[in-house]
């Protein structure tokens, strides 16, 4: 059980899309990446003082010690990939605002137009249930690891330490990490990544930046999705864009059409100017 968002997060199954090997988690194990991508799992004990079985902690206190503990395995991540030059990139958004097909797109274009580099594009896909859009990932190209979070409704570092060892992203490449469709939890954890992207559907509604303060806070772009539907959705873009930089006034903000291409270079543009940042060391 995660306390700190009431979701279940007991057992994690990772998917190999390259093998079709499948391995159980239980929420008892805690995963290390070796230098070289392997990873190493033990067991925690009973008496480890990140677990629930403290009686007397406060319920406060315990969200704190989760949130820790998840920072603590995420800026080991974060190290692990820094030092190969890979640019890890975090999606986030509520389910239907297009992650998948953003990612499809994206994978499509990389590999048939000349972005002048010759590094590849790696997903870890998280979902509660089914390999459904790691299998789409796949298909269009890149290497994925499926992680179903069973009723865990984000993903969380341990889980992205996981699915690292699996994939192992080579040196100077692009880590996709496409969180579970949600606007709430995944806000709070952070997995190792560099650059956090809020992805918006313009079918959610243009109020979504201020009802969710957190995700739109969180996150350096926000994309607007889905733009090829605005003659036929009730979204005013530049209400959602000043929502958006209310929340967040630093939030750059790109229009997309993921499905037309539209807005699509400036997107992968984007991410190009975060790889060289990754590559020249110049995040933290």
């Amino acid at each position: 059980m995660c306390e700190t968002c009431g979701c279940g997060g007991g057992e994690v199954t990772l998917i190999d899309l390259q093998t079709g090997q499948r391995v159980e988690h239980t929420g008892q194990e805690h995963v290390h990446v070796h230098a070289d991508g392997t990873a190493h799992v033990h067991q925690h004990g009973h008496d480890d003082v990140d677990h629930h079985h403290y009686a007397a902690t406060t319920t406060v206190d315990l969200n704190a010690r989760i949130l820790a503990r998840n920072d603590r395995i995420a800026e080991r991540n974060r190290a692990w990939l820094t030092g190969r030059e890979i640019l890890a990139v975090n999606l986030m958004s509520a389910p239907g605002a297009g992650k998948t097909t953003l990612l499809e797109r994206t994978i499509h274009d990389f590999g048939a137009r000349d972005f002048r580099t010759q590094q590849k594009l790696f997903v870890l896909e998280g979902d509660q249930a089914t390999d459904n859009d790691g299998a789409r990932v796949k298909a269009a190209g890149a290497a994925a690891v499926q992680i179903n979070t069973g009723s865990g409704c984000h993903l969380d570092a341990d889980m992205v330490a996981r699915g690292i060892g699996a994939l192992r992203p080579e040196v100077g490449s692009v880590l996709f990490i496409e969180n579970v469709g949600n606007l709430v939890c995944p806000a709070l954890f952070d997995l190792g990544e560099h650059r956090r992207v809020a992805i918006l559907s313009v079918t959610e509604g243009d109020d979504k930046p201020l009802k969710y303060p957190h995700m739109f806070r969180a996150a350096h772009i926000m994309l607007l999705n889905k733009i090829d539907l605005l003659e036929h959705v009730d979204f005013d873009v530049a209400r959602a864009t000043a929502y958006a930089r209310q929340v967040n006034p630093g939030i750059e903000i790109l229009a997309v059409s993921a499905r037309t291409g539209a807005g699509m270079a400036e997107w992968e543009e984007w991410v190009l100017g975060a790889q060289a940042k990754a590559k020249a060391g110049a995040f933290p």
